[in-house]
């Protein structure tokens, strides 16, 4: 079967198209004919190795497993002998090793049925971007209805999917973008848009309930200025691929250091798969209250011309990888 693979750390460069050996499920897995796949930065964190503290449990010197690629959407190909909720045939959507290629074998866990009006495409765009948004708001910010949400990075991929899910939450959203996504981050359902390129929201002297901060670009302190006194902050990554080790550490120490001292709640999100999350995705999709924004499709040879898109980080939305 024809794969992405890397046998080495590096840029977009080191990714090789070619065939590989066809996986068999394990017990508890399930082989995945996938039609889409599509790109998140999670993919070059591991294609990269950055920052260099993943490659404890990536690889030290090289990649422990060659396969790149989390997200898809296909048809169940075969099953192992404890998978109980899928069946061959059954169209599915989720996360598992290597999808960038034409088959992949995934947990039982990290699958849901796709719904059947939704596409093999969106379906594809939805887990890691559309989990993070989900978990982020919901679970780590505790929004909740006619809270105020400021989410900077409204126009990315986990932000269009944040913008669309704070409303269904019921919260007053205001999303942060530059002047070419305003009227899209807008037509999701934000009330309010700040165009970056023409104000800080952080010297604004609006404060909100909640900011997502997809993005990373201000200090912990200025953030702070943005919050109410009993407000929460959740910080998920930020930056592209120059963006150093450092820089990452630093944003994560200040929370952890500054907030037993403070009122408001500093923490952060790292999405967990999981079949309940993604069948509330596949419910909010199928009855149109969450419409995945999809940028550019690519090719499976293509693959690395998509994750150099993804990483120049002005991508609105998903960028996604027709497989079959």
């Amino acid at each position: 079967m024809k794969a992405i693979v890397y046998y080495r750390y590096g840029s977009p460069d080191v990714l090789e198209y070619g065939d590989v050996e066809k996986l068999e499920p394990a017990d508890d897995q399930v082989l995945v004919k996938i039609r889409f796949s599509s790109v998140n930065p999670y993919d070059w964190h591991f294609l990269r190795g950055t920052p260099t503290f993943i490659r404890l449990f990536t690889g030290i010197g090289k990649p422990k497993s060659p396969r790149l690629g989390a997200d898809m959407a296909g048809e169940v190909a075969a099953i192992g002998s404890r998978v109980t909720r899928f069946k061959p045939g059954d169209p599915v959507f989720g996360t598992c090793q290597g999808s960038f290629a034409e088959f992949a074998c995934a947990l039982e866990k990290n699958l849901a049925l796709k719904p059947a009006g939704v596409t093999f495409e969106q379906a594809a765009s939805m887990p890691i971007a559309g989990v993070t948004a989900l978990q982020g708001l919901r679970d780590c910010g505790r929004l909740k209805a006619q809270q105020s949400v400021l989410i900077n990075g409204a126009a990315g991929g986990v932000g269009t999917f944040a913008v669309q899910i704070a409303r269904y939450l019921g919260a007053r959203v205001t999303g942060v973008c530059s002047s070419r996504n305003v009227e899209l981050v807008r037509s999701l359902g934000a009330d309010a848009v700040v165009d970056y390129t023409r104000e800080d929201f952080t010297q604004s002297g609006q404060k909100y309930d909640v900011i997502f901060d997809l993005v990373g670009n201000h200090p912990l302190s200025a953030l702070r200025r943005g919050l109410n006194p009993k407000g929460t902050y959740v910080g998920c990554g930020g930056g592209g691929p120059d963006e150093s080790s450092i820089s990452l550490l630093s944003m994560m120490a200040a929370r952890a250091l500054t907030s037993p001292f403070v009122s408001q709640r500093l923490t952060g999100v790292l999405a967990k798969i999981n079949t309940d999350d993604l069948d509330v995705l596949a419910r909010l999709t199928a009855s149109g209250k969450l419409t995945p924004v999809l940028d550019k499709n690519f090719s499976l040879p293509e693959t690395a011309a998509a994750i150099r898109y993804v990483e120049q980080c002005h991508a609105r939305g998903k960028v996604t990888i027709a497989i079959a």
